[in-house]
């Protein structure tokens, strides 16, 4: 056994506290070190935090803009209405709560469902609608006996509303509440999605959905101080929101609403645009809907009526819905005739009443034929022999070429959603349509067919509409639009949609004369004369009847044939012919002849707003007209 000497154990024992002082005054640095790093490095990370914790911001959701017509008429605005809101960070029993104000007001089970879900999204300190639009009643029965109801109160909110019911359904389009893959789609923006806290609805279709940032504004927030609990002690301050932009439109309220009385219970589309700027002047589509169904969430009962008519009123028919032309389609045929020297407006046919093509006869509708046909009588008469053979002459490639000028075949950019590209046929567009080898050839026969808006030949009356503008524009082309300004509600400042010229189409103004002068025939003495009879002014126009199914031989006898395998009827016009202000294209669904049920309606448009005439019920239909 080794003793050690006093020396030694001083020794080892001085060793041992200065081991424990290193290790003492190492720990000690290491809370220096962590102090200086919360206090100082990361002193503003974490007041941030703190005030974070002790401050909530809260959005107020802003006004949405309105949307009004040319001449200011209110087609879309916010109205006050009262909601029964809750605050469940001052609720004990919220389902005890919501069971017992179900004794008080009507509360549906989509009430709480929405309740629910707005719950998870939000604060408990925030004021939740658990029912919207009281009645003066159930906001007499609550009142009475509020003081059993702690964190549950009445407030006002603003509500969208289309005070014009179904009046122009599809062109404003309607808002609903955000779901799921809206919501997605807005969170992937970090500052879109701070703008739309609070906000329950967005736009879903029309110009609600195209002009969603200009109608939402931008969302103001308060701040709140709560407590550990979570609940609101008092507000700090307040930013206001900035209330969402006015629209007000190219679209005349009155000529819409006569154009959609004009179509009575038919179905169809109405296109109608000032030549000069592209501004809409009309847009209809028949059958229309209601808008404010939508609003809250439409009902089971309004969704299986809607959807699942047989009229399907949901379809935008004006610019999503695409038809064959038919004759409609020849003053074009004749244009590019001219455009390309394939035709001269004297060069003459002699129209047996068909005409023949690799062993097939292609009929005309006159039989025994038109005699002798030069440019300006096929157009008047709606020879189908002359454009026969014009397509056959010109060949598939030079009418696609030709025609494609005038935006057949392609959007127009219209600044609302949901537009066709509609089809203007070629070798080209065969071979994309079809995927086996034998359907993508193109036939010589088919080019025929085309000559006459048949055969693969569909475009959208927007389209249709465009065209005709441009035409009587001489060849100037306007993108179409249907928003004339966009207007701050604050300072009342501008920003002008200004009229954009495309292009301008290389047609000489003889060339368009001819093809004017041929059109006013129409409506003199041809296919529109009757709907036309003492018109005031000179109207432009051509009919057209497009087929719905083959008839394989058959004669074509509509009272003989179901209403929904009639041929559709078209028709396109401006007018004044000499300084058209107006063009519009129009097409009635399984409506026959043009000129027996599209004609009459351009009558009664254009009488309204060439001289202010104000028809009496639908546009009558004229039997027997071709």
């Amino acid at each position: 056994m080794e003793f050690k000497t006093p020396e030694q154990e001083i020794s080892r024992f001085r060793g041992r506290v200065l081991a424990a002082s290193m290790f003492v005054f190492f720990c000690f640095g290491l809370l220096v070190a962590r102090f200086v790093w919360l206090q100082v490095i990361r002193h503003d990370y974490y007041s941030t935090r703190a005030e974070d914790n002790r401050i909530s911001l809260v959005p107020i959701v802003p006004n949405r803009g309105l949307i009004v017509d040319r001449n200011g008429l209110v087609l879309a605005r916010n109205y006050s209405a009262y909601t029964l809101e809750i605050t469940p960070g001052r609720v004990k029993d919220l389902d005890a709560t919501i069971d017992s104000l179900a004794g008080i007001v009507d509360i549906q089970p989509k009430d709480r469902k929405r309740f629910k879900k707005l719950l998870e999204e939000s604060k408990t300190f925030e004021s939740l609608p658990i029912r919207n639009r009281l009645t003066d009643e159930e906001v007499a029965r609550f009142v009475a006996q509020r003081y059993r109801f702690p964190g549950v109160d009445i407030k006002a909110r603003l509500f969208r509303q289309y005070p014009e019911g179904e009046f122009a359904s599809h062109v404003l389009g309607y808002i609903g509440r955000i779901n799921d893959k809206e919501k997605s789609r807005i969170e992937e923006d970090e500052d879109r999605a701070a703008n739309y806290r609070g906000t329950e609805h967005i736009g879903k279709s029309g110009l609600e959905q195209s002009y969603e940032d200009e109608l939402h504004g931008t969302t103001g927030f308060e701040q709140i101080e709560v407590d550990a609990g979570g609940r609101a002690v008092r507000s700090l301050a307040r930013t206001p929101p900035v209330p969402g932009r006015k629209l007000v439109l190219t679209l005349d309220s009155q000529l819409q609403k006569i154009a959609e009385a004009a179509f009575g219970s038919r179905r169809g589309a109405l296109v109608a645009i000032e030549p000069g700027t592209g501004g809409v002047l009309a847009l209809v589509s028949k059958p229309t809907f209601d808008p404010n169904l939508f609003v809250d969430g439409i009902d089971p009962q309004n969704w299986d009526a809607l959807n699942n008519s047989p009229d399907h009123p949901l379809i935008h028919r004006a610019i999503y819905s695409s038809y064959p032309p038919g004759s409609t389609f020849k003053p074009f045929m004749a244009l590019a005739a001219l455009m390309t020297g394939k035709r001269t407006p004297s060069q003459a046919i002699s129209d047996p009443g068909y005409f023949w093509f690799g062993g097939h006869q292609f009929r005309d509708d006159k039989k025994g034929g038109h005699g002798s046909v030069d440019m300006a009588k096929s157009i008047i008469v709606s020879c189908d022999t002359y454009y026969y053979s014009l397509a056959n002459d010109m060949g598939i490639d030079s009418i696609a070429r030709t025609l494609g000028q005038f935006g057949l075949g392609s959007r127009t950019g219209l600044d609302i959603g949901g537009e066709a590209t509609g089809v203007l046929p070629s070798p080209e567009w065969k071979k994309k349509r079809f995927k086996k080898p034998e359907l993508q050839k193109w036939y010589a026969g088919e080019t025929i067919s085309v000559g006459i808006g048949q055969g693969y030949n569909n475009y959208t009356m927007l389209q249709m509409a465009h065209a005709t503008a441009t035409l009587a524009a001489g060849g100037v082309m306007y993108k179409p639009h249907l928003v004339k300004y966009v207007q701050d509600p604050r300072t009342n400042e501008k920003r002008v949609i200004e009229p954009e010229p495309i292009k301008t189409i290389p047609i000489k103004p003889e060339q368009v004369k001819v093809i004017h002068d041929a059109m006013v025939g129409v409506n003199k003495f041809g296919t529109g004369a009757r709907a036309f009879a003492g018109a005031p002014y000179v109207a432009a126009g051509k009919t057209g009847t497009a087929q719905v199914f083959s008839l394989k031989g058959g004669k074509y006898e509509s009272h003989k044939l179901g209403e929904r395998l009639r041929d559709h009827a078209l028709f396109i016009a401006f007018a004044p012919a000499e300084a058209p202000k107006i063009a519009l294209a129009i097409l009635v669904e399984n409506g026959g002849f043009g000129a027996e049920s599209a004609a009459p309606i351009a009558r009664q448009v254009l009488d309204y707003y060439l001289l202010g005439k104000v028809p009496e019920g639908a546009a009558p239909e004229q039997p027997g007209a071709e």
